[in-house]
């Protein structure tokens, strides 16, 4: 699942939740807040469907295949504190997400998509893995080709990104410096991750 390039409104209507923050998907969700398809009376939710809902929420929004969520959920269990947590909080970390958090483009898969051409350097070397792990102290800057700067130039002139607490983005130079760690409460995504911790744990 980790490049999805199916009907993105579609997912979001099916899990409740705007896991895609394109614009259209946005719209239609916004519309039709209510699952796809014929819309014949649902049988009450199972508690491992709901579980599984909850877990497809995580792997969509930051665009995971099963596999490595998996691998974040045996990383999390490991470390100190709630397991569910620490989940979120390494997803958060990932480099595609921290692209996007930080204001560089609007969407997560935009970010995958830059990340993956080669776009942007960490702390000075070009980087194409999404799923780097930041720490505080790391800078993530655009590679120095007027093409790539002028494209991203544009989406940052033209996309309103909500502050980021543990990101500083300097809009000027188009350059964003991970100050801290993120905390659970940085997450953005609403999501029952009790249930995902007690999928997975099955």
């Amino acid at each position: 699942m980790g490049h999805y390039t199916g009907a993105k409104a579609r997912i979001n209507r099916r899990l409740g939740a705007a896991v895609f923050e394109n614009a259209g998907a946005l719209r239609a969700f916004e519309k039709r807040d209510f699952p796809p398809g014929m819309h014949t009376r649902r049988k009450k939710p199972t508690i491992y469907g709901t579980a599984l809902t909850e877990k497809q929420k995580i792997k969509y929004y930051y665009g995971l295949r099963e596999r490595q969520l998996r691998k974040y959920f045996t990383e999390g269990r490991r470390l100190k504190g709630n397991t569910g947590e620490n989940l979120l909080v390494l997803c958060e970390r990932r480099l595609d997400n921290v692209v996007r958090r930080a204001g560089f483009v609007s969407t997560r898969p935009q970010a995958r998509q830059g990340v993956v051409h080669g776009h942007f350097q960490l702390n000075g070397r070009k980087v194409n893995k999404p799923s780097i792990m930041v720490k505080p102290g790391d800078v993530i800057t655009l590679r120095n080709r007027p093409n790539l700067q002028k494209v991203y130039r544009d989406i940052v002139d033209s996309t309103s990104t909500e502050g980021c607490d543990w990101i500083s983005f300097d809009e000027k130079e188009l350059k964003a410096i991970v100050t801290s760690l993120p905390t659970f409460d940085d997450v953005s995504l609403p999501v029952e991750v009790n249930q995902v911790v007690a999928f997975l744990s099955r």
